[in-house]
């Protein structure tokens, strides 16, 4: 691996916050020390924002990575011009086609090596749906493209790591979904994981279901069936991991330095504690793909699109994790 990783950065919906992230997160200076920033987007769409919101920004479009020069003052993009117009702040299948475009072309550079990982800004799944793709989120269109079958959704709060059992599905699917052959694929996989992330004797536990754990299943029964088998089952798989804890402690728990990650049960279990704790420092990471990718963990802010006051933090965290974490995926 190289001392300065190539880390694409996808702009995101047009019609979003994503470009004015983008542009505000790639002006630290710290970037440029330890990777080699990519811009995936619509030049002419991201020029337009930075004049919206005030900052001078200097582009060297290009349509190969081979044509990129990797300069301070400048800011490499492979340009993939928006054949239709898109409104600022609204949903429409051009802003989704777009957003979709740009993620496919991360994923192509990622197929063929050419990137080391991948940051995105977000899109919109409205957007995505109209532009004529089923309402898939960033992980799922990302594993498409790709035509990757074990990805592994990762939450970075603070210390603490949080995996998926289940992500864009409703509640009841959710539950519906809710499986013991599932729960041990997710302990063994975020098991991995964490060990190629360094930890080895990883400290994991499994967030509850239902209240109280289902108080021996006075409060409904899932724990007894699926939760409990599923973790002593990788118990005699040599996993040091417990549970079921409520989901009103467990994350509390972690924080304290008890766990170095949660098994989340669903997409808010996982969400809301940790955009609570800390909505701009909490970034996504995805394993499993050719290349690793992170990502904000907020939405498109259609209503402050190009306004110059959305929060760039999180994309900055974003970017800069990413490149880290390659680094120390070089020695893994």
């Amino acid at each position: 691996m190289q001392l300065r990783p190539v880390i694409a950065i996808t702009t995101g919906d047009p019609a979003g916050i994503g470009p004015e992230i983008v542009i505000k997160a790639i002006r630290n200076p710290g970037i440029h020390s330890i990777m080699k920033p990519l811009l995936i987007g619509d030049a002419d769409l991201i020029l337009d924002c930075a004049k919206s919101i005030g900052i001078g920004l200097k582009l060297n479009r290009i349509e190969s990575i081979s044509q990129s020069r990797f300069k301070s003052d400048e800011i490499d993009i492979i340009d993939i011009h928006s054949e239709e117009e898109i409104e600022v702040g609204k949903i429409s299948p051009a802003a989704g086609k777009a957003s979709v475009s740009y993620i496919e072309k991360a994923s192509e550079l990622a197929v063929s090596r050419k990137i080391d990982g991948i940051a995105t800004a977000p899109i919109n799944k409205e957007s995505v749906k109209l532009s004529g793709y089923p309402p898939l989120g960033h992980t799922e269109l990302f594993a498409q493209f790709t035509k990757s079958d074990n990805v592994l959704t990762i939450f970075l709060m603070n210390d603490v790591k949080i995996f998926f059992v289940t992500r864009h599905l409703s509640l009841r699917e959710a539950i519906d979904a809710l499986a013991t052959p599932a729960l041990i694929e997710t302990i063994v996989s975020a098991n991995s994981a964490m060990q190629n992330l360094g930890y080895e004797g990883c400290r994991m536990t499994v967030a509850a279901l239902n209240p109280h754990a289902g108080e021996g299943g006075l409060f409904g029964r899932e724990e007894i069936e699926y939760i409990i088998p599923a973790i002593q089952t990788a118990n005699k798989m040599g996993i040091n991991v417990d549970g079921p804890i409520g989901a009103d402690s467990v994350f509390h728990l972690a924080l304290e330095g008890k766990y170095d990650c949660v098994v989340s049960l669903y997409h808010d279990q996982g969400h809301i504690a940790s955009k609570t704790r800390d909505f701009y420092g909490t970034i996504t990471l995805t394993m499993g793909l050719p290349v690793l990718r992170t990502s904000v963990d907020h939405g498109t802010g259609l209503d402050i699109a190009w306004k110059g006051i959305a929060n760039h933090l999180s994309m900055e965290k974003a970017i800069f994790a990413c490149a880290e974490l390659v680094i120390r995926a070089s020695n893994w």
